[in-house]
């Protein structure tokens, strides 16, 4: 078998390390604008107290790369030597080739790192290399002088493995989609609201009668449909006043590179799936039930599939970070999955761009409305990646709630409507079922106004859809500074 020589190798390495000769990051690679991972995750390596390597995790498309390229510039901008900071995009092909353990053991040796002056890996699209956990462990539990963040478009082999190698060893840090607020940043459109230690209490300080600002639904309209993404949000045609091209080039884009490279590259490298044709026609399956109770017995009578194999692919793509599920909450943690889930996807775009949608949910009320829910739910699931929380549905014969938070303190339960005037009935049973939620149900609504449960006949209350993604956004925020364990202002 053909092996890479080493001057294969330094060339691969000269290439992906550009600022080792240039003595800074090419523009090109780490653009300006910056995500708060981006702004966090240097200073997290830079003090690396606790010592942790940081795992990055999210869908394709949201940034994870850029970040990381960022990263670097951060660092080198900090006084860490460039020749000290490794690049290694671990799919590429010579590098497959190679263990981790001489990869990181040639960059150690090149830049003569010790305790005191450690390398610092970038380690991108981890998962594609041969027992990475297992290199990992050894580096951590020999000290090897390295400070490491990796990123990986599937959890497959993180899920997997991490049980015992990655405990006290590595933290994960999601990235997610842009939030809405990150967006509103993007174009210097974002208005301020105060948040407490959770969301709980700051949405408990929300001044009674306080409504959102009128012009944040048609950008959240934009938002919605174009979908989270950095570079669809950036990208010059969206700055233009054509919505409806921008929307159909941003679908093209998502369709390639989120949902088919997920489908026949991230899935089959990560699982050994050899029909991904199959999984693609699930995932079409399952963007037409977007925020509705699987119906596993349904499907599988519909696509062939047996229900191992339904629970299986369903598991891949939610690993592959294209859907969720939310569990019916019970109370009771040994029955809460037994019952039926919910379907979301990571970002409604993706859903619309595997359903070849172009502008159709712009004329469809009933289709906005999905999405305004799929929207709430990811922007509520992103906020629980980063404080460990559970986010749950609920549903008992005809009565239903469509989020609920579960945390120790403060938990709450949300029904997304079109108007204020939406039934509360679901909330009133969910809250008699579970008392410890009466303080913190809400009706969400575009139109609404902030009015606290215990303001009201039927002790439900109500919030303004936008005020609430605000809210939920700056918390989530919030949440990923303390998950790195940098605190201040992100962008300092």
């Amino acid at each position: 078998m053909w092996q890479p020589s080493p001057e294969d190798l330094q060339r691969v390495f000269d290439e992906q390390n550009p600022w080792q000769r240039r003595g800074a990051v090419p523009d090109s690679l780490a653009r300006k604008v910056e995500r708060p991972l981006a702004q966090l995750l240097w200073r997290r390596l830079r003090n690396d107290d606790p010592h942790r390597y940081q795992l990055v995790l999210g869908p394709r498309r949201v940034g994870k790369t850029t970040a990381l390229y960022q990263t670097v510039r951060h660092l080198i901008n900090d006084g860490i030597e460039p020749a000290r900071i490794w690049w290694m995009r671990l799919d590429h092909p010579l590098l497959l080739q190679e263990s981790l353990e001489s990869l990181v053991g040639a960059a150690i040796a090149a830049c003569e790192a010790s305790a005191d002056r450690p390398a610092y890996l970038m380690l991108d699209e981890l998962a594609y290399t041969d027992r990475w956990d297992l290199w990992l462990k050894t580096f951590y539990d020999d000290a090897w002088p390295v400070r490491i963040a990796a990123t990986s478009s599937a959890t497959a082999a993180l899920r997997e493995r991490r049980l015992e190698s990655g405990i006290g060893r590595w933290s994960e840090q999601h990235l997610t989609p842009y939030l809405f607020p990150e967006f509103l940043d993007l174009i210097d459109r974002r208005p301020q609201v105060d948040i407490g230690d959770d969301l709980g209490a700051s949405i408990a300080a929300l001044a009674p009668g306080r409504r959102s600002d009128g012009d944040l639904a048609a950008l959240r309209r934009t938002f919605m449909l174009v979908g989270g993404f950095p570079e669809l949000l950036t990208r010059p045609e969206n700055a233009t006043d054509d919505e409806s091209d921008s929307l159909l080039q941003s679908q093209q884009i998502l369709r390639s590179d989120a949902v088919e490279r997920a489908v026949y590259k991230d899935i089959p490298q990560s699982f050994g799936v050899d029909n991904p044709l199959m999984l693609e026609r699930l995932l079409y399956v399952l963007a037409a039930q977007i925020t509705g109770v699987l119906s596993p017995s349904g499907i599988c009578k519909d696509l062939g599939l047996s229900q191992p194999t339904f629970d299986r692919y369903l598991s891949y793509l939610e690993q592959a970070f294209l859907v969720f599920t939310l569990a019916n909450y019970s109370g009771r943690e040994s029955s809460v999955q037994k019952r039926g889930r919910k379907l979301y996807f990571v970002d409604g775009a993706i859903r619309n761009a595997a359903l070849q949608r172009g502008l159709a949910p712009l004329d469809n009320p009933e289709e906005q409305g999905t999405l305004v829910e799929n929207l709430v739910a990811a922007t509520l699931r992103s906020l629980a990646l980063h404080t460990g929380n559970r986010l749950y549905h609920w549903r008992d014969g005809k009565h239903e709630v469509d989020l609920v938070l579960d945390r120790p303190d403060r938990p709450l339960a949300l029904e997304i409507a079109s108007s204020p005037q939406h039934s509360r009935t679901g909330l009133q049973v969910f809250a008699e079922r579970h008392p410890r939620f009466r303080q913190g149900t809400y009706l969400v609504a575009p139109q609404a106004a902030v009015i606290h449960p215990e303001a009201t006949p039927s002790g439900v209350g109500s919030l303004p859809l936008d005020l609430l993604l605000l809210v939920v956004g700056a918390q989530a925020e919030a949440a990923l500074a303390r998950s790195l364990g940098v605190r201040g202002d992100p962008g300092g």
